[in-house]
């Protein structure tokens, strides 16, 4: 993982407020929707490891849940923490400075991404196992090996040969590189098949629940969020294959549950 970069990317606050535009709006809200299915009732503790600026931290606490976010970025954890109603902290998904069992569910819903190593990111996934209680959930996102051949596709990037060789290299390995550093193309990253998440919870010792497409193939459409129906629509789509095998990589988005083992 290049760590400056990712840094420098994040460092420049362009996170703050992504979840509330564009189509993130689509994975804002069917994130929190599968969240819903599986997390234990408030006021349970939830540890959002990567959480950003707190997007899902505040949803959590307005909910009554006690939420405590750590991040790596030091932007993040200032912006968290002015939003109040959960405590943030600088942390590394790596090494959570965290008791055993503390936890009722943990979040980690953006550090695969950048961790482009396999032992690293199973190394988070166990991190993560280890610091909830057994019984309790781990809820990991990752970005759709795809991710990039269906944005270029969007956008019309894939005339661009710089951009059309990103997609080359995510489909071939999944390891996602930006060298031209513009921001729009994102920054170091590692793109998952859908089968690989679910096999990487496992390997860290998590009984996996189940493995979704997050937005469905409604985040293709533009800008439909704004209008009622048309957002009804993407929804209804996005359920609709949630779970289906040779659907779930259309998603730009994947989300995993698992399950530490032992009595509730």
């Amino acid at each position: 993982m290049s760590v400056d970069e990712v840094l420098d990317h994040y460092g420049r606050g362009i996170e703050l407020d992504r979840l509330a535009s564009g189509y993130s709006r689509i994975e804002f809200a069917r994130t929190k929707e599968l969240l819903e299915r599986f997390l234990p009732d408030a006021p349970a503790s939830v540890l959002d490891v990567g959480g950003g600026p707190g997007a899902y931290a505040a949803w959590l606490a307005q909910r009554g849940y006690r939420v405590h976010l750590v991040d790596p970025v030091p932007l993040h954890v200032e912006q968290a923490a002015a939003r109040g109603g959960f405590t943030a902290a600088l942390g590394d998904a790596r090494r959570l400075d965290e008791a055993d069992s503390r936890y009722d569910a943990v979040l980690l819903l953006g550090p695969l991404y950048h961790l482009t190593e396999r032992a690293q990111r199973i190394g988070a996934l166990a991190e993560a196992c280890r610091v909830v209680r057994p019984g309790g959930i781990v809820a990991a996102a990752a970005i759709s090996r795809f991710a990039s051949l269906l944005d270029g596709l969007k956008y019309a990037r894939l005339r661009d040969p710089a951009f059309r060789a990103i997609v080359e290299r995510d489909l071939a390995d999944g390891q996602h590189r930006n060298p031209e550093h513009r921001p729009e193309w994102f920054t170091t990253a590692y793109f998952h098949r859908p089968e690989e998440l679910a096999q990487e919870l496992a390997e860290a010792g998590l009984t996996v629940e189940d493995t979704f497409g997050v937005e469905g193939p409604g985040w293709l459409l533009g800008q439909v969020w704004d209008d009622e129906e048309q957002r009804d629509s993407v929804l209804y789509a996005a359920r609709a294959v949630e779970r289906d095998p040779g659907l779930i990589g259309l998603s730009a988005h994947l989300l995993a549950v698992g399950r530490r083992p032992g009595a509730g």
